[in-house]
Parts: C-alpha cells; sequence; structure tokens
C-alpha cells in the first residue's frame, strides 16, 4: 500500500520531467542544423535535419513550415516538395 501511494504522488512529477522532455524537441532549432540545410533539399531531408516542424501552411504550390516558437524558430519554404527559403530567428 505504502509503494501505492508513493506511485501516486510521483505521477506528476514524471509527467512535469516527460513534458519538459518533449519541449526540448526545440532542441533541434539550434545553429548546427540550420547550417546543414539547404536549397534544393526535400521536405524529407529537412525533418530528417529539425525532426516534426511545429506548424506549416500550404499556398498554392508553396508549402511553409516553422520549427520552434514565435521567439526562436527556423522557417523554411518549400516549393514542389524542395527547399527554396529558409531563415531563423534567435537561433544558437
Amino acid at each position: 500500500m505504502m509503494m501505492t501511494m508513493m506511485q501516486t504522488a510521483m505521477r506528476p512529477i514524471l509527467l512535469s520531467f516527460m513534458l519538459c522532455i518533449a519541449l526540448l524537441g526545440c532542441g533541434k532549432v539550434n545553429t548546427e542544423n540550420y547550417n546543414k540545410l539547404q536549397a534544393g533539399m526535400s521536405y524529407a531531408e529537412v525533418q530528417q535535419i529539425l525532426g516534426t516542424p511545429s506548424r506549416c501552411s500550404d499556398v498554392l504550390t508553396m508549402k511553409n513550415c516553422t520549427w520552434g516558437d514565435e521567439r526562436r524558430y527556423i522557417n523554411v519554404s518549400f516549393v514542389g516538395d524542395k527547399v527554396v527559403l529558409f531563415t531563423s530567428e534567435n537561433i544558437r
């Protein structure tokens, strides 16, 4: 019974820890990975470097994806599944 109470008490701590780890996915938003990007790369190649984007939008044949958040991000524009432009803000 004592072990069950301890496990119940640890559950919120474990969930908080897992959330922190998930948020560290932004750890791929850094100068090293930004410097690996090249015009002409496919969306899949960029995903291998940066992981799953935080958000994407499609307009006609252009796809614009962002990795990171409002303060720190890498933004990549694709046309026909190929990188045509990439920018960043506050990456390290």
